[in-house]
């Protein structure tokens, strides 16, 4: 009975981290009609993390606390840790910037959803690197496109310059899950999220500087789409999956976790009043089942790659 109080707990922790991700969408699309999309990760990158940095300095302390009480010969080199964060932290630059830049020519709920296929292409790349092929992996795939061609082809049969952005941004995430899967277990979660966030931050601070002129009036205009994709997003909602996570075993949390691009179509709708045609949302439903197919071949109890890679998102 404990245990099954603990777990719904955790699920339902795991909705609020989705939420939260969900209605970052909206304020990213807000967000993009006022400020350059490199001045708007570089402000968030930031915001993210000096959020972090207290939990980051509180979990040391208490490393430390428990090093000394049972010192451990593992760990790792600070060239490691850089080379770590900075691999980690273009991918997810790289990503965020595509996203950021897509999100200006599409829809929030399309922007969610085509985000959310790097739950399909990462297990498609494990099983190309592996050799191995899955029937639910490829099942997922066809699905996973049915829904896309629903969602997003127009009478042209083309897809918009926004979903191929954002497409790219799908495709940029998976190899930065696929890099933090690398790294999560040397170097530890929010250690490996702070250093990946400061080297996002730098990267795209300096394109900003070299390429972008933000206006002072259009700072003032995303300031609150800035602070709840920084704070929130990155912050609570990392922080949130952090304690769901512990308590969920990773299929349910993927479950859990994918509802992020149902609540991004219903935050466009209810705030942004982007509607969805009823082709767009059979579009929606079945992607979402092939986000969730993909995730059913997790064994119960075993962190895969993937799941330590959704360990660091928006």
């Amino acid at each position: 009975m404990n245990s099954k109080k603990r777990e719904l707990t955790g699920i339902a922790i795991l909705l609020l981290a989705s939420l939260i991700w969900g209605a970052a969408f909206t304020a990213q699309s807000i967000g993009a009609e006022y400020v350059p999309p490199f001045t708007f990760l570089a402000s968030r990158s930031w915001i993210g993390t000096a959020v972090l940095l207290p939990v980051l300095i509180w979990q040391s302390r208490k490393q430390r606390k428990n090093a000394a009480a049972q010192p451990s010969g593992s760990g790792i080199s600070g060239k490691e840790m850089l080379t770590a964060g900075a691999l980690c932290g273009f991918f997810l630059f790289a990503a965020s910037a595509a996203q950021q830049i897509g999100i200006a020519y599409t829809t929030t709920a399309k922007s969610g959803f085509l985000t959310a296929m790097y739950v399909v292409i990462v297990p498609v790349i494990y099983c190309i690197f592996r050799r191995k092929s899955s029937l639910k992996i490829w099942i997922s795939v066809l699905l996973a496109v049915t829904g896309l061609y629903l969602l997003c082809m127009t009478q042209s049969l083309n897809l918009g310059y926004g979903d191929l952005i954002t497409l790219l941004c799908a495709l940029l995430f998976s190899f930065q899950i696929i890099c933090v899967s690398r790294y999560v277990g040397k170097i530890g979660a929010v250690r490996l999220t702070v250093c990946q966030f400061f080297f996002e931050a730098v990267f795209s601070t300096v394109i900003a500087l070299l390429s972008e002129h933000p206006t002072k009036e259009g700072m003032i205009s995303a300031a609150g789409a800035i602070l709840y994709a920084g704070v929130m997003s990155s912050g609570a909602g990392y922080t949130l999956q952090t304690i769901g996570q512990a308590r969920v075993n990773p299929a349910a949390a993927s479950i859990a976790m994918a509802m992020e691009s149902v609540f991004s179509a219903l935050s466009g709708w209810v705030i942004l009043g982007q509607a969805l045609s009823g082709r767009e949302i059979l579009g929606c439903a079945v992607m979402l089942s092939a986000i969730i197919l993909a995730e059913l071949p997790a064994i119960p109890g075993r962190r895969t790659a993937l799941h330590d890679g959704e360990m660091i998102r928006q």
